[in-house]
């Protein structure tokens, strides 16, 4: 049994209770130095030689807060120049406080809903987008950019001239010719403006880095942490408390001791978990035995929180300032008590509004189960999905309402689900269908309550930890999906690694366009209910200007994506203008991310930091992740989340040494606090567990990734193992492929690859698909050409492109993931029919 802790109060209605754990002697890995890299700057400047950590990363840390990690005897200097170039008025440049925010169009109104941590804003979306800049051709010293260059990448003959100066003063300015401190600097001082074009950033990022060697420094770094800034984040602020206590001596600072903490967390969960807990808003019914039972050797992942029975949607619903969600919450779980039995299954089928929001707080609340379905499903998923969970019932919209469209969602409802359908209008406060008679409008439903003498109060319903509150599913290309169930133990996971990753506080507006059919809508509900945050939600297109005017007005702090929403903003210029410098951080999960786009995203705030992601359902949150204080790259993770351990492992399924980069299958350690134990129609057992190695005497856990550790410790994507090719022997990623050809021509939208057998046999085919930017054409044979180069020089000298083929647009899962199997089936189909023409 794990270590007894006394969590019957949560922080709010106590005061922490002090753990005195023992210490631990843990060894702070070595340091060495490296020279540094070749002089980027005019020869008047010094190079200066840089400590590098054993990891590869720089030990000096630099701030994007201007001023705030300059050396004491230099910080009135640096102070002053900045001052005096914001007296300046430098034409082309938004310097903070100088150039006011454009005004927007007035064609229309903007509404405010609010309940309690909950905003609305409704804006108009009738803002014309112009198409963005093309990439620029990079490969030059910044000391070399020169006027020429400015202009071609989109400043004025003046703007240019002007920011040629004060660029090389800034360059002059950095501590050290290291790039990373030359990039430090350019940022600090703010050279590069939100307003400035895509191309100007390029230019000026690529040139900065131009020498720099991924294949000994690892990725490109584009944010520093602040030591100020890291001692007032959640977790700095945790182990500040607690470091020196459980690390001894080896504890120095958050940024510091960051890799030491994160590895302690996974050999002690139970420490860990113990300080978290009491930082969250979770309200124990009654408290757990312990954190973790692992006696039950049959449960790979232990048994977490055994003994405890809660609710978890009373503890989102805790904070006064919620009065409002609250009663409209207890009004639906009353409701819900009226028309069904206790522990039916009931599916929400709509957007992600104020709505859905309370009718999934109120079913959790009221003892039933939540079952998930994405609104974009055809009826025959929704009719699987109604199956699988054994639903008794779903909410659901009569429209979708899309730039200005209406778009039938009960009638797919309807086509799938003999059940009954709970629906409410999309637009005003009827229903705009005729229901059939088992049916319900949302006026009728809520009107079950009306007999109680205090319809707005509920007693919520307490279950065991280990309850299921919540059925999600796979994105299911074959068969049935997956139906992963979510207990209590998951939200708490959600949250925390929301809270110690992303450093959600109150406060703090989270805004994340997802859905309730996928695990970031319920997360993102616990994410900022128990951390206190506010949640946005935007009832439109995401896609459009209007989406990016709502994170604008509704002083969104955090802003969530998917990597294929980012290119969009990006390749359309819809956002060009807007002011999203409240935003503190990004975070970005779903897809793979591009470099490119991450470049654009992150200056769209004063490159702040995204924070990228990459978990499942089944974990209920991420395993790798970007982190508050450690460098951060583009596209890239530069850590393994709290409390989460794994290992890479080779072909043989014999695991690297953690400091060696390599690519592999990643291994997960199985005690994962708010993983799945069972699957509702699979084997758990087999899906996760069957084939996967022993490694130190626990039973690894399979997730199906493919990762690259770089030098330096930072993670890269490289697809699914499913999405390996074998070419010439050497296997590789789609995703690596991918990264590579979508940079080879300026045309290139996106391209997906995929490697083929010969009908006669003979070694695997590399096929390229692509979709081009609008208004681009281009011959496949020249794209082929021109792949091969790229492919040859950035990866392997042997690999070679044997068929490009372009398409308008790729085969996806609803969740908007590229189905390469679709087109490997297509390309062997295409292959059968020219051998027998």
């Amino acid at each position: 049994m794990g270590s007894r802790v006394d969590l019957s109060l949560s922080k709010r209605t106590r005061k922490p209770i002090q753990p005195q754990p023992r210490r631990y002697n843990l060894n702070l890995s070595s340091e060495t130095g490296r020279p540094s890299l070749r002089q980027l700057m005019d020869g008047d400047a010094e190079a200066a030689q840089m400590v590098v950590q054993s990891n590869g990363r720089v030990k000096k840390k630099c701030s994007n807060s201007l001023g705030s990690r300059f050396a004491e005897e230099e910080e009135k200097k640096q102070l002053s120049l900045v001052v005096k170039q914001g007296k300046m008025g430098v034409k082309g440049l938004r310097l903070s406080g100088m150039i006011p925010v454009p005004e927007y169009a007035r064609d229309g109104h903007l509404t405010t809903f609010s309940t309690g941590h909950l905003r609305v804003l409704q804006v108009p979306n009738s803002h014309h987008c112009r198409q963005g800049e093309g990439c620029l051709e990079m490969g030059m010293r910044v000391a070399e950019v020169g006027v020429g260059e400015l202009v071609k990448a989109g400043l004025s003959m003046e703007e240019a001239q002007e920011f040629k100066r004060i660029l090389k003063a800034a360059v002059g300015g950095a501590r050290g010719s290291d790039p990373s401190e030359v990039w430090c600097e350019v940022v600090a001082r703010r050279v590069l403006s939100p307003s400035h074009p895509h191309g100007l950033h390029q230019l000026v990022f690529h040139s900065v880095y131009a020498e720099w060697d991924e294949s000994t420094r690892g990725p490109p770094l584009y944010w520093f942490p602040s030591l100020y800034e890291s001692k007032h984040t959640n977790l700095g602020r945790l182990m500040e408390t607690y470091g020196p206590r459980l690390l001894g001596l080896s504890y120095k600072d958050p940024i510091t001791s960051h890799s030491l903490f994160q590895k302690f967390s996974v050999q002690n969960p139970e420490v860990y978990w113990s300080m978290v807990l009491k930082e969250l808003s979770v309200l124990f019914h009654r408290a757990p035995r312990c954190i973790l039972d692992t006696t039950d050797k049959s449960k790979h992942g232990g048994t977490w929180l055994p003994g405890a029975v809660l609710n978890i949607a009373e503890c989102c619903l805790l904070p006064m300032t919620l009065k409002e969600l609250r009663e409209q919450v207890m009004l639906v779980a009353n409701a819900l008590d009226a028309t069904f039995t206790k522990g039916d299954a009931i599916a929400i089928d709509m957007p992600m509004t104020v709505y859905a929001v309370i009718i999934y707080l109120a079913i959790v609340l009221a003892g039933f189960v939540v079952v998930s379905i994405a609104d974009s499903f055809a009826a025959k998923e929704i009719t699987t999905r109604l199956r699988v969970s054994k639903a008794k019932g779903i909410f659901t919209q009569d429209f979708i309402v899309r730039r200005g469209r209406k778009f039938p969602l009960y009638s797919r409802v309807v086509e799938a689900a003999p059940h009954k359908v709970i629906l409410l209008p999309a637009i005003g406060k009827d229903v705009n269908v005729q229901l059939r008679e088992q049916d319900l409008s949302w006026k009728d439903f809520l009107s079950r309550a009306d007999h109680l003498p205090r319809p707005n109060y509920y007693s919520p319903v307490y279950q065991p930890i280990d309850a299921v509150t919540n059925i999600l599913f796979s994105s299911g290309t074959t068969g049935d999906p997956k139906a992963i169930p979510w207990t209590q133990v998951s939200p708490i996971r959600s949250a925390a690694d929301a809270w110690a990753q992303s450093n959600i506080q109150v406060g703090d507006v989270l805004c994340w366009p997802t859905n309730l059919g996928w695990m970031m809508g319920p997360f993102i509900i616990y994410a900022s209910f128990l951390t206190g945050a506010a949640l946005a939600l935007y009832h439109g297109s995401p896609l459009d200007r209007g989406f990016g005017k709502f994170v604008q007005d509704a002083g969104v702090t955090i802003l969530g994506t998917v990597p294929s929403l980012v290119k969009t903003w990006k390749n359309t210029g819809c956002m060009e203008g807007l002011d999203w410098t409240k935003i503190k951080s990004f975070a970005s999960t779903g897809e793979t991310s591009n470099v490119d786009d991450d470049l654009w995203l992150s200056s769209r705030a004063h490159y702040k930091p995204i924070i990228e992601c990459c978990g499942g359902t089944e974990l209920a949150s991420s395993y790798i992740q970007g982190s508050m204080f450690q460098p951060q790259a583009f596209g890239a993770f530069s850590s393994t989340a709290m409390t989460t351990g794994f290992v890479i492992l080779d072909e043989n399924g014999v695991p690297y040494p953690d400091d060696q980069p390599c690519v592999g299958e990643v291994g997960l350690f199985p005690l994962i606090m708010g993983a799945t134990d069972r699957l509702l129609n699979a084997d758990h057992e087999e899906v996760y567990f069957k084939g996967m190695p022993i490694y130190k005497g626990m039973h690894l856990r399979k997730h199906g990734d493919i990762i690259k550790r770089t030098v330096g410790g930072y993670f890269v994507v490289q697809g699914r193992a499913d999405d390996t090719m074998n070419l010439g022997g050497i296997k590789t990623s789609s995703v690596e492929i991918e990264r590579v050809c979508d940079k080879a021509d300026e045309s290139i939208l996106e391209s997906a690859a995929i490697s083929t057998a010969p009908l006669n046999g003979g070694p695997e085919m590399l096929v390229v698909f692509v979709v081009l930017k609008k208004g681009y054409n281009c011959e496949p044979d020249e794209l082929k050409m021109k792949f091969s180069k790229a492919i040859q020089r950035n990866l392997n000298p042997l690999f070679k492109v044997s068929f490009v083929k372009i398409v308008p647009e790729f085969p996806r899962t609803a969740s908007n993931k590229i189905l390469r199997r679709v087109l490997r089936d297509q390309i062997k189909h295409e292959l059968s029919v020219w051998s027998r023409i």
